[in-house]
């Protein structure tokens, strides 16, 4: 299996005022003459980490990393009750997307993110396809409602026991109904306890949903730094409860749009989180998208998929 690539600090970084008091964390590493590529981590509201760096041939590739807003180091954090969320939807991510290819004075840069991070990159490279130069996308999902209701219903019949705690979590009045926009209004609570409670039930269901991936790791999502983990949560409510504002189906009718983009898929067949299915679908109705599946990956990846990812970041350096 191929290894990713030492680790290495960012040669520039700064705060990018996208405006309405919102500051976005960004950073670059690599080569500043080489490839452009934009890193879109997952979530929403997971930000990014170092070890998305050594993904990247730093001799190829100059390779910028930011944090969505209200996450990661962005500010205002969305562990602050004060922050506004409604300044925070994927029309703003978008924008902050182009804002910092501006800023960076990039023509055209390889998108790559998976899970959250691929819904953002098919919206960003369906309304910018001249932006985009390839896409590398592992753990594909369009966050259509029909996958969130999955997610966090659907997928219930092999968890009943965790999923009842979760769905308890939340009022009496509301388990019958939209159990994330009760969460989401729980994660507005003034009361710092009631917050901190629905974000640790939030979590352990996440955590038993990617439970019987055989690469899993115990506690993924509950062992986050407790300020990570309410501003996820909080984000992650915020966007699910909204449909994360796209029309029900839309990136997956507008793939035309991504007609001469190269792109590589790659998505494990043990995913619960978001089945195969999905990634199935987006590369039948895009022809430039190799599809590969990865026998013994669910959401939170394997040595297999981290060589597939490595070997189409190394052979896209070279075009």
């Amino acid at each position: 299996m191929a290894d990713r690539y030492p680790p290495i600090e960012p040669y520039d970084h700064g705060m990018l005022d996208a405006g309405d008091g919102n500051l976005v964390y960004w950073e670059v590493c690599g080569n500043p003459d080489g490839k452009p590529a934009l890193v879109v981590h997952g979530g929403p509201g997971g930000g990014c980490s170092p070890g998305h760096r050594q993904y990247f041939d730093p001799d190829r590739y100059r390779v910028v990393l930011f944090d969505q807003r209200n996450c990661g180091r962005s500010t205002p954090h969305a562990s602050d009750p004060a922050a506004d969320m409604s300044l925070n939807t994927t029309e703003h991510l978008l924008s902050d997307m182009e804002l910092l290819r501006e800023h960076l004075g990039v023509d055209r840069w390889l998108l790559f993110g998976g899970s959250w991070g691929s819904t953002l990159i098919l919206a960003y490279a369906e309304r910018h396809p001249e932006r985009v130069s390839e896409i590398v996308i592992p753990s594909v999902t369009m966050t259509r409602r029909s996958e969130i209701d999955w997610l966090y219903r659907g997928v219930g019949r092999f968890f009943p026991e965790e999923w009842e705690r979760f769905r308890d979590g939340v009022p009496e009045a509301d388990r019958d109904g939209d159990l994330l926009a009760a969460y989401s209004r729980l994660m507005e609570d003034p009361d710092p306890r009631v917050r901190a409670r629905a974000a640790a039930d939030w979590c352990a269901w996440e955590d038993a949903v990617i439970s019987l991936e055989p690469n899993g790791v115990p506690n993924a999502y509950s062992d986050s730094p407790p300020d990570d983990l309410l501003a996820l949560v909080r984000i992650c409510a915020h966007y699910f409860s909204h449909g994360a504002w796209l029309e029900e189906g839309a990136l997956l009718r507008d793939a035309g749009r991504l007609a001469g983009i190269p792109a590589v898929l790659i998505h494990g067949r043990l995913d619960l989180s978001g089945p195969a299915g999905t990634a199935w679908e987006l590369a039948r109705a895009w022809p430039d998208a190799k599809l590969v599946i990865v026998d013994d990956s669910g959401h939170t990846g394997s040595d297999a998929m981290r060589s597939e990812i490595l070997g189409a970041l190394d052979r896209f350096a070279r075009r």
